[in-house]
């Protein structure tokens, strides 16, 4: 049977990829491939950007509304398409059927928020600033952005973060899909021409490192936004930063919850369970370190470990499973290995899920829920990302070790507080370095009109994405002060230090 071959996006049209070399697209739920993507050369790359150039002066003329009725009309066709949408999504990432659900309307709730961006890109009037002296500023679109997504949000992240807001500001896009899981930017992108986008106006390329950095110092390029490591992203934002890019890198996170003791107990473990193996810990807003008060540490264990071997690890796309596969045989297999390394540094592993049986789907790449116990500090199980369904406890005396201990990790994307107590939760909210913050909410990602901010290694740049830092990251301002002459003003001299008018 010939293989399904992938093309690349320019223009509007799909064009097949003359490059030497095609990437495999898993279902990770088999294991066995059920497409390939071009690994697109530099110079087809470079051809989405041109393109993406070509387009930018007639579509950053459009008029904001008509630019607004693409997004609504995109909207409509995203929700016909809701459930295709989410069967290609479970099927090529592992996602479950509720979480590739949820990981769409992601997309459509920023599309639905791009729609208000002319409100968002208002500027601001001062008259008489001067003597007869009016000061009005704008907001206006920049050029081609460069969007490099991972593969653990194929709808969200690059038809959410990155293309509405960068698309209804008025710049042009390029977006280098995740190749392990292309095909369902792919198909919303169909959507979006099918809405009405003008050509060039969104190009999707697959490509390896190599050829993605090309755009990094691309001279047509004026930003990036990527969503990856910490390592590849301080490394994008010191190339691209240093060659005049505006940057936003969203990295890697290890979140931490501090659960104390006056929580309502069933309901925060079942919020936990949620929260560290919803996408199969594939997620930066995943909550795998919980330090809890040691008072109710035993009872909280117990009650984790039941309610975690309840949980159905199976296929994704079959409505039973709650526990879907990891993305790849090689993510599965660097799951295994950390936890490995939990138990060689000497955590209690308490529930093990490797080598985790799933009748008929043996060639998938599974691993059941785990949980380590009296993890400590310096412990890479409870320090570093792992990326997978992996739970540490971290026990703690009171309040003030637990947010003590939090606030040591390298990354700050998020982080959460179970508890009672609202003396407790505003302190913790105050003194959290996490960048969004959950008050008995597991996973704090705010609604999209609000910024998605993560803090320290967990992001790399200036302005966050979505929301109004979303709308400044892909504008820049101008200021035009204005002064209109009467007869009178032709007796009269200017200032040479402030503008103000002075007799002559």
């Amino acid at each position: 049977m010939t293989m399904k071959r992938l093309k690349y996006c320019v223009g509007n049209e799909w064009i097949e990829s003359k490059a030497e070399k095609f990437m495999p697209i898993m279902n990770p739920s088999t294991g066995e491939q059920i497409a390939e993507t071009p690994c697109c050369s530099v110079a087809e790359v470079s051809e989405a950007v041109e393109s993406a150039a070509r387009a930018f002066p007639a579509w950053s003329s459009t008029p904001i509304p008509l630019r607004i009725q693409v997004m609504f009309r995109f909207k409509r066709l995203l929700d016909e398409h809701l459930e295709e949408l989410t069967l290609l999504l479970a099927t090529e990432m592992g996602k479950v059927l509720e979480e590739a659900r949820g990981d769409v309307l992601k997309a459509v709730e920023v599309v639905e928020c791009s729609c208000a961006t002319h409100y968002l890109m208002q500027g601001d009037t001062c008259m008489n600033v001067s003597n007869g002296y009016d000061t009005v500023s704008y907001r206006e679109p920049l050029g081609v952005f460069v969007g490099i997504a991972p593969y653990n949000f194929p709808a969200m992240i690059p038809m959410g973060w990155m293309i509405p807001f960068a698309i209804t500001t008025g710049n042009t896009f390029v977006l280098k899909a995740a190749s392990m899981v292309p095909q369902t930017a792919m198909r919303m992108l169909e959507l979006l021409i099918e809405a009405g986008l003008p050509k060039g106006v969104v190009n999707l390329v697959t490509c390896s490192r190599l050829e993605a950095e090309t755009l990094l110092t691309h001279p047509l390029v004026k930003g990036i936004c990527f969503v990856g490591s910490a390592s590849v992203g301080q490394s994008i934002y010191q190339t691209a930063a240093g060659a005049g890019k505006r940057v936003q890198a969203l990295t890697e996170a290890k979140n931490h919850a501090l659960v104390l003791k006056d929580c309502i107990l069933e309901r925060t473990v079942r919020g936990i369970i949620n929260s560290t193996y919803g996408c199969a810990g594939q997620r930066c807003m995943a909550l795998p370190v919980v330090c809890v008060e040691d008072s109710i540490a035993d009872r909280f264990v117990a009650m984790l470990t039941k309610f975690s071997k309840e949980m159905r690890v199976g296929p994704a796309y079959l409505p039973t499973s709650q526990l879907g596969p990891l993305v790849s045989a090689g993510q599965k297999d660097w799951v295994e290995k950390c936890i490995a390394r939990g138990v060689k540094e000497g955590a209690d592993l308490i529930l093990d899920g490797r080598n985790v049986y799933v009748s008929g789907y043996e060639g998938g790449y599974y691993v059941g829920p785990t949980i380590f116990d009296h993890v400590k500090p310096g412990h890479f199980v409870g320090d570093q990302e792992i990326f997978g369904p992996v739970t540490c406890i971290k026990r703690v005396k009171d309040f003030e070790e637990g947010l003590a201990i939090m606030n040591a990790n390298e990354f700050a994307n998020g982080s959460c507080i179970y508890t009672s107590s609202g003396h407790f939760a505003r302190e913790f909210a105050r003194r959290s370095d996490g960048g969004m913050v959950g008050i008995n909410v597991g996973i704090p990602v705010p609604y999209s009109i609000f910024p998605f901010c993560g803090h320290k290694r967990s992001f790399f740049g200036d302005l966050h994405t979505m929301g109004k830092d979303g709308v400044a990251f892909y504008t820049e301002t101008k200021s035009v002060t204005s002064v209109w002459f009467t007869e009178e003003h032709a007796s009269q001299t200017v200032s040479t230090w402030d503008g103000t008018l002075t007799r002559g």
